[in-house]
């Protein structure tokens, strides 16, 4: 099979676990506090690690990493309902790795392949647990409908949240330096983190979280990436700190005031990458 052949494969798989990180967190968040929506998480941190695979993958292949959001299956009226969306979405995965495994014929791709397909499979077996276990259980769902200033707030933050995570990621897979790699790949952690604090945030207030993104920044040099970083770090840094300053709650404009904090932080971790680069 030709390099191109191969990215296109393992695009249509990044797209897929993207889209399935995305189901999972949304379940997960909306399910509240609680011991099945800590697993489902850990399943979706599993799935960020298969993200990073296949786009660096795709990366040492010479491709660019397509971070569309791939097969998503959000209906359903109850928790059970979206578990059984969860099972038929890692039963989709599995089929589409092992047909992938057999369609590559490059020996390295085709191990990592099958070491994802290892997780999938897991997976599909605890989210059949959790169709019975939500059941049994009576698990709801803890969402309100508050859309208030600082339910907008909040969504506003995981919107930002979210396209960093994805721009971050981008420029780290596509960078040829190591250590901008290497920050990059931590801060999007970090902002990762962020999200979660922000939808949890969300839901205990009586809100609902919206996990969608706007259009994230795509220079394919290290420079270009590092100011386009810094410009929305700057920005969304003050932005926190308006509604920091705006928020009546004190364990909310705590949490807006830390991540406003961290989000200084990268600016001057992206500030000395991009004086090295300038060099």
């Amino acid at each position: 099979m030709e390099r191109k052949d191969i990215i296109e494969l393992l695009n249509l798989d990044l797209q897929d676990e993207h889209g399935a990180i995305i189901q999972y967190l949304n379940h997960a968040y909306a399910m509240g506090e609680g011991e099945m929506a800590c697993e489902i998480e850990a399943i979706a941190r599993e799935e960020m690690r298969h993200l990073d695979w296949l786009a660096e993958t795709i990366a040492d292949l010479g491709g660019v990493p397509d971070l569309k959001r791939g097969t998503m299956l959000m209906g359903g009226e109850s928790v059970p309902d979206w578990m059984g969306n969860d099972v038929q979405l890692e039963k989709g995965a599995i089929e589409h790795y092992k047909e992938h495994i057999v369609r590559i014929d490059n020996p390295r791709i085709r191990r990592l392949l099958q070491r994802i397909l290892a997780d999938e499979e897991a997976h599909h077996g605890k989210f059949e647990h959790f169709v019975e276990k939500s059941k049994k259980e009576g698990a709801l769902d803890q969402r309100g409908n508050r859309n208030d200033s600082v339910a907008k707030t909040l969504n506003w933050g995981i919107e930002h949240e979210y396209t960093v995570v994805l721009q971050y990621l981008f420029h780290s897979y596509m960078s040829k330096s190591d250590e901008a790699k290497k920050q990059l790949e931590d801060q999007a952690i970090n902002e990762m983190q962020h999200l979660g604090w922000l939808a949890e945030e969300q839901v205990d207030g009586g809100g609902n979280p919206r996990i969608e993104h706007t259009e994230p920044d795509q220079s394919t040099k290290t420079a270009d990436m590092l100011r386009a970083d810094i410009k929305i770090e700057k920005e969304v840094a003050e932005a926190y700190d308006r509604a920091a300053k705006k928020a009546e709650d004190s364990g909310l404009k705590q949490l807006l005031l830390r991540i406003r904090d961290n989000e200084v932080y990268h600016i001057d971790v992206f500030s000395d990458l991009l004086k090295k680069e300038e060099r």
